[in-house]
């Protein structure tokens, strides 16, 4: 037996035993992936993106001929039966081993942000309304049934969790972030890392890093933040997932922050991730962002300086498929990059081949698949409790919900299309709308059925009155006419998912501005005009605009694509039979212009009176919620009200419900510096803990802080704690902080190290 084909030895012997034997093009061979997807049929219509047809780079055997380092989405691309395409994934790992000297097999990897993203796997809620669900057990146990059915197919490795920070809401990728909040996004989106690699399978942080702060949102648009805003609000999360998660992969982002694309960024890849966090891992590119180092951002005159360029930056793998990367043996001839450098990739490569027991003697693909239902009940179960812990009550003030059955008008174009449930990495929206004669391949039930399911007995008229981006508004004289006969009308709008301009929301789908798509703001005024106590639900991937009609609904509900479970989910808690108990990962703006502002703004970029007629605070902010029951927050305590700069503080506070029937609220704690050598955010969330409670029952919510979440960066660009005056609130949204206290940090300004605590401790008793 080989010494790298026993996995009694230690994972460094085995891979320090290959690489000798390895030959410079063998190296480079594992750095390299091929896509297995549908030939084009010349007119791009089978593309996933835009371009893809013309950035295919060769054949298999051409790609192989010296081994291979990924197998891109076999089971992604098209759709394709469990059982076949285990077969299938089998079949060219037999081929990636018999075009190797030392018979490597390749990590295959696929796309798994609403769940797996394969034709009938369970479609899960997308990501924001994870962030909406503030549960990071619940999101776990999502990510390992979501890793347990890829590794039983023989996926290795999953393009999941995207832990960029929302900084503009216009931004089409807005679905597929957690968030606005650095702790929140980093909170779950680590949760998840831990789940998916508890069942086995690699994830991989998305997208590292700036991407989500594009210049007005657009797709790829640089990114011209200052450091501190890197530092302190995008960084974070990724941080996080790193040092606590211990995540396996990094992908980087496509834009250039200040002028540099990421994934020619040493600084990024190498001194942030690598020297200061201790990454491990392998860095992989974004589907041909190497490539584009030469044709889009101009750093690189060929492919050759390309690949160059950015395996010294700190790049391991080329996804998703090898193109730049092919030239890396002719960028040493040139002396563009060392043999050493192609080696160290090579072996953190190889080093996740042997973990994944790959290169184990007798591993066959073929043997390793098992039998799974993609769609289980399982799967069922956990997609409906994150649906449901995900919907988020804005507003009730005219005590229309819950709906009691009756004469009930449900208008709108989300009313009857239960994909606008999902995400734009589902694999309804993502591949199948290239098939347009085949089903959705799983089950899924509109919201109009889910509430006739709701309440049998009720009179129920569905109109659309409009499409989605349609701006024909011919069909509103219908739903105005259905809404003057009901008892209720609930108008349900929002978005369809899609790709690059064939949806309202989703990668390369940015907006120009935050008003509802195509005319269905004209619906919602034109019901509203009726007089009928009116609903307001949005379903989206982005929030919208909603202060021209708040005021005049008799209730607000914002659902964020909740996925296969949706339907049932949303007429749940407009029956009240689900008590809602989603918050706003994301505030919902008052205006379409003058935006977009997050809740974690500096003092001039909140509300200052007489300095601009324009008012950023947002209509609902980030973290508000409703119930059906209610909550009392009381009892604010600190162990101290002067802390040393390298001390910890405890806080605690008591939470009880004093409604009517079991709920959860979601105690939150901001913290904001009263005065700092650089400005600060006027608040920011340091602690956040969802408690479910029985009906009179209470619980004390502790939370201690190091002062190391109290740091900043600092004047000469390091992160310090420095002493001075601070305040502590707790509430049910950063907008509402009912309980203050204050406290000091005393002693002398500290540099903060390498290491530093990135999470609170919370206990509930």
């Amino acid at each position: 037996m080989n010494t790298w084909s026993d996995p009694q030895r230690d994972v460094d012997e085995r891979v320090d035993a290959l690489l000798k034997e390895l030959t410079l093009a063998e190296l480079i061979g594992q750095l390299g992936s091929f896509w297995p997807r549908p030939k084009s049929n010349g007119a791009g219509l089978n593309d996933v993106a835009p371009m893809e047809s013309a950035m295919s780079s060769g054949e298999f055997e051409e790609v192989s001929a010296d081994g291979l380092g990924h197998l891109t989405r076999v089971f992604g691309s098209a759709p394709v039966e469990p059982e076949i395409g285990a077969r299938a994934l089998a079949d060219f790992q037999s081929r990636v081993q018999e075009r190797s000297r030392f018979g490597i097999p390749a990590i295959a990897h696929e796309e798994c942000l609403t769940g797996f993203t394969a034709y009938g796997a369970t479609v899960y809620p997308a990501a924001i309304a994870w962030g909406a669900s503030f549960d990071p057990d619940l999101i776990g146990d999502m990510a390992r049934a979501i890793g347990s059915d890829m590794a039983a197919l023989g996926v290795h490795q999953g393009l999941s969790p995207l832990l960029d920070v929302v900084r503009d809401y216009r931004w089409g990728r807005v679905e597929e972030t957690i968030g606005e909040d650095p702790l929140l996004v980093g909170t779950l989106g680590t949760a998840y890392v831990r789940g998916l690699q508890d069942a086995g399978v690699l994830a991989t942080l998305k997208h590292f890093v700036g991407y989500s702060a594009s210049r007005a949102g657009r797709n790829h648009a640089p990114v011209t933040i200052g450091p501190r805003e890197l530092e302190d609000v995008l960084l974070p999360p990724f941080e996080m997932a790193v040092r606590e998660g211990g995540v396996a992969s990094v992908m980087n982002s496509y834009s250039d922050v200040d002028g540099v694309p990421a994934g020619a960024s040493r600084h990024l890849l190498t001194e942030v991730l690598r020297d200061r966090w201790g990454f491990t891992g392998t860095v992989v590119s974004d589907y041909w962002s190497i490539s584009f180092l030469a044709s889009m951002h101009h750093v690189a005159e060929d492919l050759t300086e390309a690949g160059a360029l950015s395996l010294a930056a700190g790049m391991d793998i080329e996804l998703p498929e090898t193109g730049a990367f092919g030239h890396l043996g002719e960028a040493v001839d040139r002396g563009l990059v060392s043999e050493d450098a192609i080696r160290g990739a090579a072996r953190r490569v190889l080093r996740q081949k042997v973990a994944l027991g790959l290169l184990d003697e007798g591993w066959d693909a073929a043997a390793a698949a098992r039998p799974v239902d993609l769609d289980s009940a399982r799967n069922r179960e956990l997609a409906r409790r994150v649906a449901e812990e995900s919907i988020v009550l804005c507003a009730n003030d005219g005590g229309a919900l819950p709906l009691t059955a009756g004469r009930i008008a449900l208008l709108g174009p989300i009313a009857d299309n239960a994909l606008t449930f999902l995400g734009c990495y589902s694999f309804p929206n993502h591949v199948l709308t290239r098939y347009p004669d085949l089903d959705d391949g799983l089950p899924l039930t509109n919201l109009a059925d889910a509430l006739r399911a709701e309440f049998p007995q009720a009179r129920l008229e569905q109109v659309a009155g409009v499409g989605i981006l349609d701006p024909d508004t011919s069909g509103i004289a219908d739903a105005v006419t259905a809404a003057q006969a009901a008892d209720v009308a609930v108008v349900a709008v929002g978005d369809l998912a899609g790709m690059f301009g064939g949806g309202t929301s989703g990668e390369g789908c940015d907006s120009v501005d935050l008003r509802l798509p195509g005319a269905q703001a004209d619906l919602v005024r034109a019901v509203l005009n009726t007089g009928t106590p009116t609903v307001l639900l949005v379903v989206s991937g982005r929030p919208y605009s909603l202060g021209e009609f708040a005021d005049r609904a008799a209730a607000v509900v914002q659902a964020f694509m909740p996925g296969a479970e949706g339907g049932a989910a949303i007429a749940g808690v407009l029956a009240g039979r689900v008590n809602p108990s989603g918050k706003l990962p994301v505030g919902i703006p008052d205006h379409p212009g003058g935006q977009p502002g997050t809740y974690l703004a500096a003092p001039l970029a909140w509300f200052t009176d007489g300095v601009s007629n324009l008012d950023p605070r947002p209509l609902y902010p980030f973290g508000h919620g409703l119930s059906y029951t209610s909550f009392e927050l009381i009892d604010l305590e600190l162990d101290a009200d002067e802390v040393p700069t390298d001390g910890t503080l405890t806080a605690s506070v008591t939470l009880t419900n004093r409604g009517e029937r079991r709920g959860a609220e979601v105690v939150q704690f901001y913290l904001s510096d009263r005065a700092a050598q650089v400005v600060r955010p006027v608040k920011q969330l340091v602690a956040f803990r969802k408690v479910w409670l029985e009906p009179g029952a209470s619980a004390t919510v502790r939370v201690q802080l190091s002062t190391d979440l109290m740091s900043f960066t600092g004047l000469d660009l390091t992160r310090v704690v420095e002493p001075g005056g601070m305040t502590l609130s707790v509430g049910r949204s950063s907008e509402d902080r009912p309980l203050t206290a204050d406290f000091r940090l005393t002693g002398a300004l500290r540099q903060v190290g390498q290491r530093r605590t990135l999470s609170p401790t919370i206990a509930v008793e």
